[in-house]
């Protein structure tokens, strides 16, 4: 079983329009899809936009449907000045950037898991590798690897983006990604996250910028985990 989460229609929409044998079901108020993509057994979530929403929606996924994999797919404002709008982040690992206990010496975005405290969750080397072939068998050339910035705000303006890449070296910012990372990582399911930059650092309005290619972005990161399954074997 493959676990695909997004946050907002626009980003699990088309994959959820590719699937056959469907069903719906509605946990604690997300909407879970089960069906087939190519003969795969895939299931979909739209786990609503936050961290909080991502992480009840990630558990639930885990303990009802039992996933191999969880990827978390859709859009991302961009936190480096190399990554443009339209170009692909695929995660090699998450930080929770709003995550901040340096009053009491820790370090910044330190999380506290059962086991261990940890700063980047590391992403799972195979479904890295797999998602790379994904992106050249669609033509998709201007993608990176690196880490993913996640916190409970929409980050605009420049200076705040480049805190992120000066901080954590991150070259997306989103809302869900590391908070999904890090309920698989205590669950030890293995996870990806691979986002489409709808946001750049640029002199144009954040705000007005995501409107205008939040879609554009979303199908391109859809396009890419479709030829993902379809490669899975």
């Amino acid at each position: 079983m493959i676990g695909i989460i997004g946050a907002m229609d626009i980003e699990v929409n088309g994959i959820i329009e590719k699937m056959t044998d469907k069903t719906v079901q509605t946990i604690s108020g997300t909407v879970f899809t089960k069906g087939k993509i190519n003969n795969k057994e895939c299931v979909t979530a739209k786990c609503g936009i936050g961290k909080v929403n991502a992480a009840v929606s990630t558990q639930t996924m885990i303990l009802k449907y039992r996933p191999e994999f969880i990827i978390n797919s859709g859009i991302a404002g961009s936190t480096s000045p190399n990554t443009h709008t339209g170009n692909i982040v695929i995660a090699e690992n998450v930080v929770q950037h709003d995550m901040d206990t340096t009053a009491v010496g820790d370090e910044s975005a330190t999380l506290f898991l059962p086991e261990e405290n940890i700063i980047y969750i590391p992403c799972d080397d195979g479904l890295i590798t797999e998602l790379k072939a994904a992106c050249e068998k669609t033509g998709e050339k201007n993608f990176v690897v690196g880490t993913v910035a996640t916190g409970d705000q929409f980050i605009s303006g420049n200076e705040k983006r480049l805190s992120l890449n000066c901080k954590f070296n991150a070259l997306a910012c989103e809302m869900e990604g590391g908070s999904i990372g890090h309920v698989c990582y205590i669950n030890k399911i293995p996870f990806a996250v691979l986002r489409s930059i709808s946001d750049s650092m640029s002199d144009d309005d954040d705000a007005v910028e995501y409107s205008v290619f939040s879609k554009s972005a979303a199908e391109k990161s859809i396009k890419i985990i479709l030829q993902f399954i379809k490669d899975m074997k």
